[in-house]
Protein backbone atom coordinates (compact mmCIF):
# COMPACT_ATOMS: atom_id res chain seq x y z
CA UNK A 1 0.00 0.00 0.00
CA UNK A 2 1.55 3.19 -1.11
CA UNK A 3 1.96 6.17 1.43
CA UNK A 4 3.60 9.69 1.69
CA UNK A 5 6.55 10.20 3.48
CA UNK A 6 7.81 14.24 4.09
CA UNK A 7 11.34 14.48 5.80
CA UNK A 8 14.15 16.64 5.38
CA UNK A 9 18.14 15.99 5.32
CA UNK A 10 20.84 17.32 7.36
CA UNK A 11 21.35 19.86 4.55
CA UNK A 12 17.96 21.42 5.35
CA UNK A 13 16.92 20.19 1.84
CA UNK A 14 13.30 19.04 1.89
CA UNK A 15 11.62 16.32 0.24
CA UNK A 16 8.21 14.51 -0.18
CA UNK A 17 7.93 10.95 -1.63
CA UNK A 18 5.47 7.95 -1.72
CA UNK A 19 6.89 4.72 -0.88
CA UNK A 20 5.17 2.58 -3.81
CA UNK A 21 6.39 -0.85 -2.97
CA UNK A 22 7.43 -1.27 -6.09
CA UNK A 23 10.57 -3.07 -6.91
CA UNK A 24 11.75 -1.15 -9.77
CA UNK A 25 10.79 2.05 -8.49
CA UNK A 26 10.75 2.21 -4.58
CA UNK A 27 10.11 5.42 -4.00
CA UNK A 28 8.17 8.56 -6.33
CA UNK A 29 8.83 12.20 -5.42
CA UNK A 30 12.65 12.70 -5.15
CA UNK A 31 15.38 11.64 -7.06
CA UNK A 32 17.53 12.00 -3.88
CA UNK A 33 15.64 10.02 -2.39
CA UNK A 34 15.69 7.26 -4.64
CA UNK A 35 19.39 7.74 -5.31
CA UNK A 36 19.46 7.06 -1.43
CA UNK A 37 17.28 4.18 -0.95
CA UNK A 38 19.47 2.60 -4.36
CA UNK A 39 22.46 3.42 -2.64
CA UNK A 40 21.58 1.06 0.57
CA UNK A 41 19.96 -1.77 -1.38
CA UNK A 42 20.60 -5.22 0.25
CA UNK A 43 22.37 -3.40 3.24
CA UNK A 44 21.31 -4.77 6.54
CA UNK A 45 18.80 -2.32 8.20
CA UNK A 46 17.31 -1.70 11.45
CA UNK A 47 13.75 -1.53 11.27
CA UNK A 48 13.58 0.24 14.70
CA UNK A 49 16.43 1.09 17.02
CA UNK A 50 16.83 -2.14 18.66
CA UNK A 51 15.93 -4.26 15.52
CA UNK A 52 15.23 -6.73 13.99
CA UNK A 53 17.25 -6.56 10.62
CA UNK A 54 15.82 -6.56 7.47
CA UNK A 55 17.50 -6.59 3.99
CA UNK A 56 16.87 -3.54 2.33
CA UNK A 57 14.80 -4.38 -1.35
CA UNK A 58 12.87 -1.76 -2.89
CA UNK A 59 9.60 -4.17 -2.67
CA UNK A 60 9.77 -3.92 1.29
CA UNK A 61 8.34 -0.68 2.62
CA UNK A 62 9.40 -1.11 6.08
CA UNK A 63 12.56 -1.43 4.90
CA UNK A 64 12.60 2.03 2.74
CA UNK A 65 11.09 3.60 5.34
CA UNK A 66 13.98 2.31 7.74
CA UNK A 67 16.45 3.97 5.62
CA UNK A 68 14.96 6.96 5.33
CA UNK A 69 14.52 7.08 9.11
CA UNK A 70 17.84 6.07 9.49
CA UNK A 71 19.34 8.99 7.23
CA UNK A 72 17.40 11.58 7.44
CA UNK A 73 14.85 13.58 9.66
CA UNK A 74 11.12 11.81 9.16
CA UNK A 75 8.67 14.80 9.70
CA UNK A 76 5.31 13.05 8.73
CA UNK A 77 4.92 9.59 7.79
CA UNK A 78 1.09 9.12 6.56
CA UNK A 79 0.14 5.89 5.71
CA UNK A 80 0.44 2.21 6.49
CA UNK A 81 3.70 2.66 8.82
CA UNK A 82 3.72 5.00 11.27
CA UNK A 83 7.01 5.97 13.35
CA UNK A 84 8.30 8.59 14.80
CA UNK A 85 11.98 9.90 15.90
CA UNK A 86 15.52 9.12 13.83
CA UNK A 87 17.14 6.11 14.41
CA UNK A 88 20.61 7.86 15.84
CA UNK A 89 23.91 5.87 15.82
CA UNK A 90 27.15 6.93 17.95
Amino acid sequence: MPHTVTGRFDDGSAYQVVITGDADRPVVGSTRVAALVELHAGESIPLTPTGPLRTLAGADPEAVLAVLHRYTEVLENRGAHHRTGRLTTK
